[in-house]
Order: structure tokens, then sequence, then C-alpha cells
């Protein structure tokens, strides 16, 4: 219930908010290997990481792109700020899948 809450309030954002410059997800999607990783991919992403991430965590968030071990590393951290993180970036991860696979 809460993701799709997210997932409305970050659609209804995205209708009436400009265009703004390209920020660190958004840049490290772009710079990524990914196929999927098109310029509206990765503008969709930062758009949900706006929404649902700190400037902190998504700077660490942008680590991922080039280096997805870390990722891994993180998650099985036992900090309670990386939980935390951790918890936030999965959230950020199912309304960013959810409203950018349109």
């Amino acid at each position: 219930m809460k993701t799709t809450l997210l997932a409305t309030a970050v659609v209804s954002t995205f209708a009436v908010t400009p265009a703004v410059q390209a920020t660190v997800i958004e840049r490290a999607c772009n710079a990524s290997d990914r196929k999927a990783a098109t310029r509206t991919m990765c503008g969709c992403i930062q758009d949900a990481a706006d929404m649902m991430l700190s400037s902190r965590e998504q700077r660490k968030a942008a680590e991922f792109f080039s280096d997805p071990h870390k990722a891994q590393e993180l998650r099985q951290s036992d900090s309670r700020y990386d939980e935390r993180f951790w918890d936030n970036y999965k959230e950020f991860g199912a309304v960013a899948a959810k409203f950018c696979s349109r």
C-alpha cells in the first residue's frame, strides 16, 4: 500500500514538474553500459530518486551503476545507517520499476 501511494505521488509530481538538469543518478545511469540505459529511462529513474532518496542516498546509490558489488556489500552491512539506506533504496527501486516501465 505504501509503495502504491508513493507511486501515485511520483506520477502526479512528474506530470507538473519541468525537466531539470541531470543529477547524480541520471548521470551514472547514462554513463553505464546497460542497453536499457536510455536518456528517457535514466531521467525517469532520477525523477523517482528525487522523490524517494536524499541527496546523500542518491550519491551512494549512483555508485552501484559503476560497481554493482557495492550494493551487495552494503546490503549485508550491520550498520544501522546502511540498513535504513537499504530499506529506502528498495522502496525507491520498486517505485522506479513500476513508474519507469510504462
